[in-house]
């Protein structure tokens, strides 16, 4: 079994300010817990190239790129919303970030691989068809997920975020397109205050009381994910992977460990394995706890391994 882990240093230079919970040390923490595991020796490694405006514009407006890119300063931070901002550096790795996916999609469906991890960031899934929000700029598993849709011709594909917040752009960009089918915990209520209401029948959100733990959130899985995914059936799985549900993150409220996020991708694996050849692509979402992500990262890493 061969697992690619893919990333790009340019996603390191995205700086949003010296406080700023999604800061480049995130990637550091995961890349330095692979390193000290002997976990990146059992992995093949690719860097990222960018994404291609076609390929961005499967999921965002022309208008959208248009704006974020005359957006884009020369030195200093501009801000798209109160809690995302663009430093020189942003639009590379946003553009990084998109094609990783893209890569991993490639990989997965060539045959290269049989399923990938993108160590990325800006994370994706709060950024909507025309607007940045929740530190996400590109929606990069959107454009991950439309690569295998419209480029490579599969017919069914499913999105499984287990991000601590609900992936409301994810939502937004594929809820009429029955092609997708998209199942998702997080903490309700909670930031962006979205995922409970208006949902379409291929919108399998499961919201998660504060101080949830892994007790509620296996029985999620087992009893909403799972039987929606047997139903569906999907030829590829993308993963929008938030760790930020683990009880050491501060910025949220949900008790999840590192055995959960072990316990979640066998579960996928299996689902994969049975309807998609095993096809995952994986992308880095939340976690702001470096030493729990880092944890987090590569017992799911592990997993997709078969280590």
């Amino acid at each position: 079994m061969t697992t690619v882990f893919i990333t790009h240093p340019d996603c390191l230079l995205h700086d949003m300010g010296a406080h700023h919970p999604e800061c480049p040390a995130r990637l550091s923490a995961i890349q330095d817990q692979l390193i000290a595991s002997g976990l990146i020796n059992h992995v093949q490694q690719s860097e990222a190239p960018k994404a291609t405006r076609e390929q961005l514009e499967r999921v965002h407006e022309p208008g959208y790129l248009d704006a974020i890119e005359e957006a884009s300063p020369g030195r200093g931070l501009i801000h798209l919303d109160p809690d995302t901002a663009m430093c020189p550096h942003t639009l590379d790795a946003a553009l990084r970030a998109a094609g990783a996916g893209v890569l991993a999609t490639d990989q997965v469906i060539g045959g290269q691989a049989e399923n990938a991890f993108c160590a990325v960031r800006p994370p994706g899934h709060h950024a909507e068809r025309d607007r940045a929000m929740g530190f996400c700029v590109i929606n990069s598993v959107a454009v991950a997920a439309a690569h295998a849709l419209d480029h490579h011709g599969l017919e069914r594909v499913a999105i499984v975020d287990f991000d601590v917040h609900h992936g409301n752009g994810t939502e937004e960009i594929f809820r009429d397109d029955e092609r997708v089918l998209m199942v998702s915990t997080f903490q309700h209520p909670f930031y962006p205050y979205s995922g409970t209401e208006g949902r379409s029948e291929r919108m399998v959100n499961i919201p998660l009381a504060a101080y949830s733990g892994g007790k509620e959130f296996r029985a999620a899985v087992e009893t909403y994910w799972l039987p929606a995914l047997e139903a569906f059936k999907p030829q590829m799985l993308f993963i929008s992977a938030g760790f930020d549900a683990h009880r050491e993150d501060d910025l949220a409220m949900l008790q999840l460990v590192e055995a959960d996020y072990a316990w979640v991708t066998e579960k996928l694996k299996t689902v994969a394995d049975k309807h998609a050849g095993g096809r995952i692509v994986s992308l880095l979402e939340g976690g702001y706890s470096l030493s729990a992500l880092g944890r987090s990262a590569a017992v799911h890493m592990k997993a997709l391994a078969g280590l």
